[in-house]
């Protein structure tokens, strides 16, 4: 019988294993490589020179009116820019500003989607929330957010899908309370409102960056916030149809914060995206792949195939 070939890691991990044993009892040898590089892999670290550059990477820029935000508001290209990070030289982040002043043709809001092609595997971000704006007086409802949606074709549609996760510093939904919402949702009527979703509340402070992931399969939801399992979506929660991976920063109807005045400007900075297509990944898992693409200098990459047949992707939810 042929015996299978040696990977060049087992080998390096025997001789570990023998130089131990060599050297002294009770050493423990402990295997530190990477699994593999999944086969259809998505992942962007944002270091394009301009925003006009995100277009070769696959992603659209919203630009204009509609769902969600204060009615009259827009989604503004301008609202979308990329950064230096000030906390890792060499690193840039983008970075989705949105202003208002309470009413609707003073607000700019954001949105980013990427290709309708993401359903079953792992996704993951590493986002910076914020609890105040960089400039004007604190108290918007604002949603800084990374989710996965596909389109609501009308009222209740079966085959609609979306994963959220929505931060909201100054509270919204009925509650004033500061928390990070994960959803997973059925379906949705946008007006008047009726939603079917399975939601997990985060409540405190996320002011600042964190990793936020998701594991999903055929029967389930997994999410994780900084490598901590928070909640478990399943049943009819679980997607459905391909969806696209999309940021948005807007605001939402009411608050306490009045009409007029200064623009109040809020940021949410976004340094990597990453999605392993059909493999459920663990958060140490993810972090390592996020690792090794950068320190291969690989900026972005994607090897998930289209729909099949192809989906038109879109950026207007």
């Amino acid at each position: 019988m042929t015996r299978p070939p040696i990977s060049l890691r087992a080998l390096a991990r025997a001789a570990a294993s023998f130089a131990c044993v060599a050297a002294a009892a009770g050493c423990v040898v402990v295997d530190t490589g990477t699994a593999p590089a999944p086969a259809n892999l998505f992942f962007d670290d944002f270091s394009y020179a301009q925003a006009s550059d995100l277009a070769a990477g696959g992603w659209q820029v919203r630009d204009g009116v509609g769902h969600p935000g204060l009615p009259g508001g827009r989604f503004g290209a301008e609202a979308i820019t990329l950064v230096d990070d000030p906390l890792q030289p060499g690193n840039r982040v983008l970075r989705m500003t949105a202003h208002t002043d309470g009413t609707g043709p003073g607000t700019v809001q954001a949105q980013l989607c990427h290709q309708r092609k993401y359903l079953q595997g792992t996704y993951a971000a590493r986002i910076r929330f914020s609890d105040a704006p960089r400039s004007g007086a604190d108290g918007d409802p604002v949603i800084e957010s990374f989710y996965a949606v596909a389109p609501l074709a009308h009222a209740f549609d079966p085959d609609f899908s979306e994963l959220d996760w929505e931060y909201l510093p100054n509270g919204g939904w009925g509650s004033d309370k500061t928390r990070l919402y994960g959803v997973s949702w059925q379906t949705v009527q946008i007006d008047p409102w009726e939603a079917h979703n399975s939601a997990h509340e985060e409540f405190g402070s996320f002011d600042g960056w964190h990793t936020l992931l998701m594991q999903v399969t055929r029967s389930e939801v997994r999410e994780f916030v900084d490598g901590r399992q928070v909640a478990v979506h399943d049943g009819r929660n679980v997607p459905v149809s391909p969806m696209t991976i999309s940021f948005n920063l807007w605001f939402a109807v009411g608050g306490a914060r009045p009409t007029g005045g200064a623009p109040r400007v809020y940021d949410e900075d976004i340094d990597w995206v990453f999605h392993a297509r059909d493999q459920v990944l663990s958060p140490a898992e993810v972090d390592a792949q996020v690792r090794t693409l950068r320190a291969d200098h690989v900026a972005r990459t994607d090897t998930v195939p289209a729909a099949n047949p192809p989906l038109q992707p879109r950026c207007d939810i």
